[in-house]
């Protein structure tokens, strides 16, 4: 069985919205996007923990930025073939396996009613008024939420496990068990003798004896001792604690990484399912990488899907669990701005594989980070990186708050990062050079910065108007020329319109390259004193220097001179970042709203 989608109307912060899932997937987006409010309408479905009470949604259960008055969740499930479901829901599984669940509230003469249904489909004829969620003790939802009580966990499973490790023994390992139970209860025995006879402990025992007698002469008849109980094996066995071993040393547990490792083993352990299994359960962790470094991050998400043979849902912070994810098996969620969460493609999309597709063997070249942007500015390669995180952070611009991302794209190839980013719903933008390339085999010469910026728009954008559309394809056709000294004038014309079009959809092309633009910009006389301090190279000699190991040469330049770049803060060059800040607070509000 596996839940395939599931629709949310009028809850919380869901408007409406369809997420659809794979047999594993990760839920991202930021802090109080709703992760956990899609986890919860799924427990009000099928979890076995919710009550009556539960279900009487409050008036903050309904969507919060309208007047709504009525909610509505409803799963999709399909391939539901487990005999331990099948058997006991006869009518309400289609003869594809499919299943529709349903719970519905709303208000009624003041008061909060609701209702569950289940059917073949969700058409009206099939979907059907049930008595309550009867399905969920053989068809549920297991939670472990974020805030985890380790160690009351930890002690009420050790019981559990022991007892089906017990179950599970075959003859002749229970005659071991046996024979070993006799030597360990002679053992307790010579214990429980012994320790009386520790003189601290004889002493303790007297004086506690003496005081009783003095209370009451009843006392006198029976003695109290001190007794460590040993000799009940079953309680020894029962009391026995997790620790750790190294080297033959016993070790306290203190590490809060490993406490939530082996919590989740234990949860694993005892919630396998098998073909005899008497139910079928989706689990649903959420932030699974609490207290653990990256390396163990990775593993554990690859451990749960390996450990738990049924559906897996995770939500989770962690980019180091993202890379771990096939890319349409994550949903990303989000706000816009009116506070609504949306989904980016509906969930788990074709969409966002097919735009990874693009990447090939470069797919490790797209940070995890990206995933949980609002914006991603798109650049070409690292030295454009370097300057323009630390072009941020000199115009006081907070990119981590503002949660926008600087990404190098290694290259030129734009489009196919565009693509993934425009399947995730994620607004970007493009700084790209204006290069000038020799056509093979011809004697022309065309503008492939401008061509560049071209494909991205199209990637991603339509038309706002006719005339637009119109000149984009007459002026698409004036962009190669074939004298540097004698351009046409209807190419200049292509050129600059062009310009002008795609930085209104935030594709900046720039007026030469980066170094170029840099050296004619205000920081000029800056970077004459950095690489030139003899004043002995022409200007064209300087950027030339500039572009010599690029990598290096403005990771240097930056580490010397990055108190110079509030120079920028009103060039061209500096757009791409004041772009996206304005972006992002229109969305979100700045901090001058609340003034």
């Amino acid at each position: 069985m596996q839940l395939n989608r599931v629709y949310v109307k009028g809850f919380r912060n869901y408007k409406e919205a369809t997420v659809n899932f794979n047999k594993s997937t990760l839920i991202i987006g930021a802090n109080d996007v709703g992760k956990t409010n899609l986890i919860y309408a799924l427990q009000i479905l099928m979890d076995r923990g919710f009550s009556d009470y539960t279900f009487e949604l409050k008036d903050s259960d309904f969507y919060a930025y309208e007047d709504t008055k009525e909610v509505v969740i409803r799963a999709y499930l399909t391939d539901v073939v487990e005999d331990c479901v099948v058997a006991r829901m006869p009518g309400y599984i289609s003869n594809e396996g499919e299943m529709v669940l349903q719970y519905k509230a709303w208000y009624e003469n003041g008061k909060v009613e609701y209702q569950f249904y289940c059917g073949k489909s969700d058409s009206v004829e099939d979907l059907k008024e049930c008595a309550g969620p009867f399905y969920r003790k053989y068809l549920n939802i297991k939670y472990i939420g974020s805030r985890r009580d380790f160690w009351g966990y930890i002690n009420k499973s050790k019981k559990d496990l022991l007892n089906q490790a017990k179950l599970k023994r075959n003859e002749e390992e229970q005659a071991a068990d046996d024979s070993l139970y006799s030597d360990i209860e002679e053992k307790l025995q010579f214990v429980d003798e012994k320790i009386p006879e520790l003189s601290f402990v004889k002493t303790a025992t007297d004086q506690l004896n003496g005081e009783l007698r003095k209370l009451s002469i009843h006392n006198k008849e029976q003695q109290v001792l001190f007794d460590t109980s040993a000799m009940d094996i079953e309680q020894v066995i029962s009391n026995v604690s997790i620790s750790s071993k190294h080297q033959d040393k016993r070790l306290v547990i203190g590490g809060e990484g490993r406490i939530n490792q082996i919590y989740l083993s234990l949860w694993a352990t005892q919630n396998q399912q098998t073909s005899i299994s008497n139910e079928v359960s989706i689990v649903c962790i959420e932030e699974p990488e609490a207290y653990l470094h990256p390396h163990q991050q990775r593993e554990l998400a690859a451990y749960l899907g390996q450990a738990l043979s049924g559906q897996v849902i995770l939500t989770s912070h962690s980019p180091f669990i993202v890379s771990e994810f096939s890319p349409n098996s994550i949903v990303r969620l989000y706000k816009d701005e009116h506070s609504e969460t949306k989904v980016a493609s509906d969930g788990c999309s074709k969409a966002i594989e097919d735009g990874f597709e693009g990447l090939g063997y470069r797919m490790s070249v797209l940070p995890a980070e990206a995933f949980f942007a609002d914006y991603v500015i798109l650049v070409e390669g690292p030295s454009e990186e370097m300057l323009y995180r630390t072009l941020a952070s000199q115009l006081k611009i907070d990119l981590d708050r503002l949660n926008i991302s600087v990404l190098c794209v290694n290259g030129v190839d734009f489009v196919t990062y565009i693509n993934i980013l425009e399947a995730m719903e994620i607004r970007w933008s493009v700084r790209t050079d204006n290069d000038e390339i020799a056509v093979p085999r011809t004697n022309q010469i065309r503008y492939a910065g401008i061509e560049r910026g071209i494909d991205c728009f199209l990637a991603s954008n339509d038309f706002d108007n006719d005339d637009d559309e119109r000149l984009f394809y007459e002026y698409r056709k004036h962009l190669r020329y074939t004298d540097k000294n004698n351009i046409p004038q209807e190419v200049t014309e292509a050129v600059e319109w062009f310009k002008t079009f795609l930085d209104n959809y935030y594709i900046e092309i720039a007026d030469v390259d980066l170094e170029t633009d840099l050296y004619k910009s205000c920081l000029h006389d800056t970077l004459n004193e950095y690489y030139d301090p003899d004043d002995k190279l022409k200007g064209e000699e300087v950027v030339e220097a500039m572009k010599r190991h690029k990598a290096i040469n403005m990771y240097q330049f930056l580490k010397a001179k990055k108190n110079k770049l509030y120079l920028l803060k009103d060039d061209k060059i500096a757009t791409p970042l004041v772009d996206a800040k304005n972006v992002i607070e229109e969305l979100y509000g700045s901090d001058n709203d609340s003034e």
